[in-house]
């Protein structure tokens, strides 16, 4: 049971989606430090000195009321470019990869040949009947 989940946890697939999904969560704080710190002031800076920002207090005197224009744009332009980034980075080669592998020109990966999964039956059987080296256990010959 536990060989079978050590499997699951080392196979490439599983490691590289997990540093992809850490890598693509540092470089989303990075994007947000970036629109929320540069952005957002420059787009707060074409409003009138007496304005709190680029946006509308719908009741005067209560500041839970306002709407932050610059907040939403922000967002958006954060959205776009860490859109942007995995289109280019993720996508974009992975699709080619995929159509060269559909031309014959990269070798997809090589799929296990009938002695080899007969060898992994056997050692499978083996190991179940209690013999940890793989060989053939005496068989009982009548």
């Amino acid at each position: 049971m536990f060989k079978g989940f050590q499997d699951f946890i080392l196979r490439g697939n599983v490691v590289d989606l997990a540093v992809a999904v850490v890598i693509g969560a540092a470089f989303g704080a990075i994007v947000t430090s970036f629109t929320e710190k540069m952005i957002q002031p420059l787009l707060n800076a074409i409003t009138p000195p007496t304005a709190t920002g680029l946006g509308v207090n719908i009741i005067a005197d209560k500041p839970s009321t306002y709407i932050d224009f610059a907040a939403v744009i922000t967002a958006v332009i954060n959205f776009v470019i860490v859109a942007a980034v995995v289109y280019f980075v993720i996508v974009l080669p992975l699709k080619a990869l995929k159509e060269r592998r559909k031309r014959g020109e990269e070798p997809g990966p090589a799929e296990p040949t009938d002695v080899q999964l007969l060898a992994e039956i056997r050692d499978l059987l083996a190991a179940q009947a209690g013999t940890s080296d793989g060989k053939h256990s005496p068989s009982r010959d009548t």
